[in-house]
């Protein structure tokens, strides 16, 4: 008789085999290849002054992994001789945690490049949780920078944010959006974008975006006279910290098939890796940060990184696809940019 482990093995294996994504893409006819490359997205840390339940980057204060100085200026490099590439999105960790952060997004705006910064809201106040650097200088430099902001709020209550993020998350928010308004942010005269993001605690698709918006801005506005612009709707990524929830709690197959039930050819049309390219700290390449977290590195015939980057070769590549694709494709669509 199996056990309930290798019950649950088997039909995850069944699952893999019934369900691979590529082999939804061919029931469809759709062939994903990439359009254009005009966003960077660069991971250069995995340090951060949170630990998400959620983060499919493993992202923690414990965490060591910084883009050099070298990797970044490469970066610049690339950005300066490639007019097609528009934008430079910045993540991490909390990027602002890396010490040449300030230096890349001031070197990216002389280039005339549009950038993005992944901010966590609560950095500001908490600083770097090695060095114990201050943070409370980052609303003024964003502003002055013109920098567009994007940063996860799970919900407009405090309980189930702090429950997703830790205690005491959703009040350093608050205050962080506060601060990021003082200085022009989302004000209705300003080009100061801020854009916040809601993923669903726990093993559930988002709500439609445009009526989640809409019920965000009328909470925050009224509790707490806060303003923005956008609400992002992501999809939990079943992989990492994420993914070993949902084994513990002996969902992952159930969670996986809502997945698949939900593909949408149309959202499958727009995912961000037919646009995008992600940069790992030390300056390998892949298709999306969901396929870097899982080291499914770009490779034709050496691995790809931002010192042999070639344009047209990247644009040729064939995407790597595997199962957590699905949580790009289901409903109205999830990826960083939102649904």
């Amino acid at each position: 008789m199996k056990t309930a482990t290798a019950r649950r093995h088997l039909r995850l294996a069944t699952t893999e085999q019934r369900f691979s994504f590529q082999k939804k893409l061919d029931e469809f006819g759709l062939d994903l290849s990439p359009q254009t490359l005009d966003t960077l997205q660069v991971n250069i840390t995995k340090l951060c002054n949170q630990a998400c339940h959620h983060c499919h980057v493993d992202a923690s204060p414990k965490r060591t992994e910084q883009m050099s100085l070298e990797t970044i200026e490469q970066i610049l490099v690339l950005l300066a001789s490639h007019a097609e590439i528009r934008a430079i999105d910045i993540t991490g960790g909390a990027p602002e945690l890396n010490p040449h952060f300030e230096h890349l997004v001031r070197r990216a705006i002389v280039l005339g490049k549009h950038v993005i910064v992944r901010h966590n809201l609560t950095v500001t106040f908490d600083g770097c949780p090695v060095t114990g650097r201050n943070m409370e200088h980052l609303p003024r430099f964003f502003a002055d920078n013109g920098v567009e902001l994007i940063s996860s709020l799970p919900y407009y209550q405090a309980f189930f944010t702090d429950r997703q993020r830790g205690r005491g998350v959703f009040e350093k928010s608050i205050a962080s959006l506060r601060r990021l308004n003082e200085v022009g942010y989302a004000a209705p005269t300003s080009d100061l974008v801020l854009n916040l993001i809601y993923n669903p605690v726990g093993a559930f698709l988002p709500a439609p975006q445009k009526s989640l918006e809409a019920d965000y801005k009328r909470e925050l506005d009224a509790k707490f006279a806060i303003r923005f612009n956008k609400l992002y709707t992501i999809t939990n990524m079943p992989i990492h910290r994420f993914a070993e929830q949902l084994k513990r709690n002996d969902t992952y197959d159930e969670y996986m098939d809502k997945l698949i039930g939900a593909f949408n050819p149309i959202a499958a049309m727009g995912v961000m890796c037919r646009n995008l390219l992600s940069v790992s700290w030390d300056g390998r390449l892949f298709d999306c940060d969901f396929n870097q977290m899982l080291e499914m590195e770009l490779n034709d015939g050496e691995p790809l990184t931002v010192f042999n980057f070639d344009l047209e070769r990247l644009k040729a590549r064939q995407i790597l696809f595997a199962d957590h694709c699905y949580g790009c494709t289901a409903g109205a669509g999830s990826s960083c940019g939102g649904a």
